[in-house]
């Protein structure tokens, strides 16, 4: 097989922007709209080993499931997420214990693109899987496991070994949360290039949880997919804007010093780990939609088209927040989302942030439609939520948007082969 073809089955060519970030804060990046990364082509091996290459993971779209880390959080975000909350219902440790035992095996298989488990066969007994992923390829597919702060109350023994970031989220400015959208036991992140087949995922570990857990949500999300896009240029929200352009690269220390939990100040199972915030977040598409061009771009404190900072020209120019116009005002407008999120660079959150479409709310006849925001950060009380208190106070953005559902989690550290997900906690 020569080069050409294998850089068709990998993927399209990498983009001064996949070089600039692989995921993290920017523009609306940080609250609002879809965004994110598409993943990166291979190295272009020699001639030589072409042929063996091809029967890479890689090639095949599979995501190593076992590692260090979990999946789908520094991993470049796929086209799609299912999202589900789980309430644990089972009574003893020994439970949730075989519970997690249980999914790790299933998620293994999926994300290799296989069934939750082999079947019997036997016409009086249901299918071991629902079916509905048979034949389908892996897609890149990620499963990711997190715990919230309920998980650690007195049912398990688990109380005192609840993390200090892992707190409660306050209220902030302007929330109006819905319990429809928040909290529960156990969060599971499944990203995919492929819708059915994060569905696939997410409802056979719903199956294997009977009578030790039950849904407490479900919600889903999408991006710009590489058909739509093949030049990888960054997605837009559903507001019309870039999404992404200031991520920041999850290269060299970059990954330890925001995102990866540290041994310093965690407890020792946690070490590897990282803590998930996930929002719900409205847009209210009609209002924005009767806004002018220059108050959107004010709001944004970036130009529409381009996506570059107001006064420049180019996507990835500097913010230049100092910058005063002839009359002496900032060009870009202090409350704007640019300028407010950016934080004076000293403070960073990776995100995957997916757009959301739930139909048509029945009674205002208007479009439920936003972002299903999802960050990842190293100690919640020193990134993510100092950011959003900032952003909810001032942010000019807050006009055209209502959080309406809230989690934070303990995402599990990686499992090895032959161990678990949460076997340095359980």
């Amino acid at each position: 097989m020569d080069t050409k073809r294998l850089e068709d089955i990998t993927s399209k060519k990498l983009t001064r922007r996949d070089a600039l970030k692989l995921a993290g804060v920017g523009g609306i990046g940080l609250l609002v709209g879809a965004g994110g990364m598409r993943a990166f082509m291979q190295p272009q091996p020699s001639a030589a080993s072409v042929d063996a290459s091809v029967d890479s993971d890689a090639v095949k779209g599979i995501v190593p499931f076992y590692g260090k880390h979990q999946s789908g959080i520094i991993t470049p975000m796929q086209d799609f997420i299912c999202m589900g909350a789980f309430d644990v219902t089972a009574t003893a440790l020994a439970d949730v214990r075989k519970l997690f035992q249980s999914w790790t095996v299933a998620a293994a298989r999926m994300t290799e693109g296989k069934n939750v488990d082999d079947e019997s066969d036997n016409p009086l007994m249901p299918p071991v899987d629902t079916g509905e992923g048979m034949g389908l390829a892996p897609m890149k597919m990620t499963i990711t496991f997190g715990l919230g702060p309920s998980f650690f109350d007195e049912r398990f023994g688990l109380a005192g070994k609840r993390p200090a970031p892992l707190v409660d989220l306050p209220h902030f400015n302007g929330d109006d949360i819905r319990k429809e959208w928040s909290g529960g036991d156990i969060v599971v992140q499944v990203c995919a290039n492929d819708p059915q087949v994060a569905f696939h995922a997410i409802r056979n570990l719903s199956r294997i949880a009977r009578g030790k857990a039950v849904l407490r949500w479900l919600q889903d999300g999408f991006q710009r997919t590489s058909a739509a896009d093949p030049t990888g240029s960054t997605p837009r929200n559903l507001m019309g804007f870039k999404d992404g352009t200031n991520n920041p690269p999850m290269t060299g220390s970059a990954p330890d010093e925001i995102v990866w939990a540290q041994a310093s100040d965690n407890p020792a199972w946690m070490a590897g780990g990282t803590y998930m915030i996930m929002r719900r977040i409205r847009m209210r598409i009609e209002v924005w939609d009767r806004s002018n061009l220059k108050d959107q771009e004010a709001t944004f404190g970036r130009h529409r088209q381009t996506g570059a900072p107001l006064g420049k020209s180019g996507e990835f120019d500097d913010l230049e927040l100092d910058r005063k116009d002839s009359s002496g005002n900032p060009v870009v407008p202090a409350n704007s989302h640019v300028a407010l999120a950016h934080m004076e660079g000293k403070v960073k959150i990776l995100r995957r942030g997916y757009s959301y479409s739930s139909g048509m709310d029945l009674k205002t006849g208007q479009l439920d439609a936003g972002l299903l925001f999802v960050c990842f950060n190293r100690d919640p009380r020193k990134q993510f939520i100092p950011m959003q208190q900032k952003l909810a106070a001032a942010d000019a953005l807050n006009e055209y948007i209502t959080h309406v559902g809230s989690g934070i989690f303990a995402c599990l550290p990686g499992a090895s082969e032959g161990g678990y997900i949460g076997d340095t906690l359980f």
